[in-house]
This record gives structure tokens, C-alpha cells and sequence, in this order.
């Protein structure tokens, strides 16, 4: 592991108006190695930060009309997704593999230092060939992610991720079950990290690297803590 404690991120970052990529871009906007913060939402996403600047953009297909707005960045935390829940593995391959692909391939034809952080999940297929659909195709995503010519690419698989108090794009869900995070922390702590915890993961493998590039909750957690 290299230190580069003095490195400046300027980060893109997808999927903040979800609770994931919500969370990671409130940690980057606190966090004062993080110079600047990019995000690409298909809607407004109601924060004024004077590191931030969004970009509203409809088609993650088609980033041609932007492109020239997504050079000079050296991170790019990878938090957008869908569920598998009632769709038929060409629509979530769709969704999944082909769109992360699609940005991944145009960050890196202008941003070839880049760290290229993806959040998949606990539970991704690496093998491709399991019976679980979701798993195979976020294996496939991972596994071609690290083909391209970042800097590096990690893929990180949470497994449970506790809410950050006070931010508005917490899951419905999470409301009823936040009382378990304790329990759930004795009983398998090595499956269970805070969304805090996630999001200064990714600031420090950025600044750091990792010697794994896979990275579970147990590494999330190390990782958040490094100085």
C-alpha cells in the first residue's frame, strides 16, 4: 500500500440521489482532501455545496453531450444501480452491466490516473456461473470493470450498510430496521458497515490503494479507519 497523503480527489460520483451514492457524496463534501465533487444525475438533486457541481443528464447510454465536462477528475465512485426484483436478466443486464460499462469506458478515455470505485454487493458472482442472476451479472461487471485501463478499480460488496442520520434518500426499509445494527454488528461483524464508513473507504483506497480489489464490509471498515 503506497500513502499519497497529500493527493487531492476530485471525484465523480453517480447515483446520489440514492441512499448509497447520497451518503459517499456527503462524506466527500466534509472530507477535506476532496477538492471537488462531480455528480451526474438524471434529476436535480437539491444540494448546494460550493465543491459541488451537477451535471443533469437523462441517458447514461449516450454521455457524448457531456463528455467534454468529464475530464481532469481522479476518482469516480460508482453508486448507481437497480434491483433485480421483478425484472428478466436481459433488462437488469441491461441496466447493470452495459450502462456501468458504457460510463467506465468514457471516463477513461479522458481520465486514464483514474480510481474507479463500483459498488456491487455482498454475494457477487465472480465466476459468472451461478444460479443467482443479480450475482453473475454484477460478477461480469466487476470482472470487466478491471479489464479497463483505470488506475484501479475496486469493486466493493457491502453487505448491510447502516443509514447516515439526517440525510433524505434513506430507504423506507431502513427506517424499521436500523434498531438491528448493534445485534447485527456482534453477531456477523464482518457483513455489516455504516454508510459513513463506506463512503471514507472509498476517500482512503483512493489516496492509499488496497492490496485487495475486492472489498468487503470487514475491509470497508479498516479502510475508513486509516488516519
Amino acid at each position: 500500500m503506497q500513502s499519497e497523503p497529500n493527493k487531492k480527489i476530485r471525484a465523480i460520483i453517480t447515483g446520489s440521489t440514492g441512499m448509497v451514492g447520497e451518503g459517499v457524496m456527503h462524506e466527500c463534501l466534509l472530507h477535506p482532501d476532496v477538492e471537488a465533487v462531480l455528480v451526474i444525475n438524471r434529476k436535480p438533486g437539491g444540494v448546494m455545496h460550493p465543491k459541488l457541481k451537477e451535471i443533469i443528464h437523462d441517458d447514461f447510454f449516450d454521455l457524448s453531450s457531456i463528455e467534454d465536462q468529464l475530464a481532469g477528475y481522479n476518482a469516480c465512485y460508482f453508486c448507481l444501480g437497480v434491483t433485480s426484483i421483478g425484472k428478466k436478466e436481459p433488462e437488469y443486464y441491461n441496466l447493470t452491466y452495459t450502462l456501468t460499462l458504457h460510463v467506465a469506458e468514457t471516463l477513461v478515455k479522458h481520465n486514464s490516473a483514474m480510481v474507479f470505485c463500483y459498488v456491487s454487493g455482498s454475494g457477487t458472482d465472480s465466476t459468472e456461473k451461478g444460479s443467482s442472476m443479480w450475482a453473475r451479472v454484477k460478477g461480469k461487471t466487476e470482472n470487466d470493470l478491471m479489464k479497463l485501463p483505470f488506475k484501479e478499480v475496486y469493486a466493493f460488496r457491502p453487505g448491510y450498510i447502516h443509514p447516515t442520520p439526517g440525510l433524505k434518500r434513506t430507504q423506507p426499509l431502513y427506517r424499521y430496521i436500523t434498531w438491528l445494527y448493534p445485534v447485527l454488528k456482534l453477531i456477523i461483524p464482518a457483513g455489516v458497515c455504516t454508510l459513513k464508513e463506506l463512503g471514507l473507504a472509498m476517500i482512503n483506497i483512493t489516496r492509499y490503494g488496497y492490496e485487495k480489489k475486492i472489498v468487503d464490509s470487514k475491509d470497508i471498515v479498516a479502510l475508513s479507519h486509516m488516519p
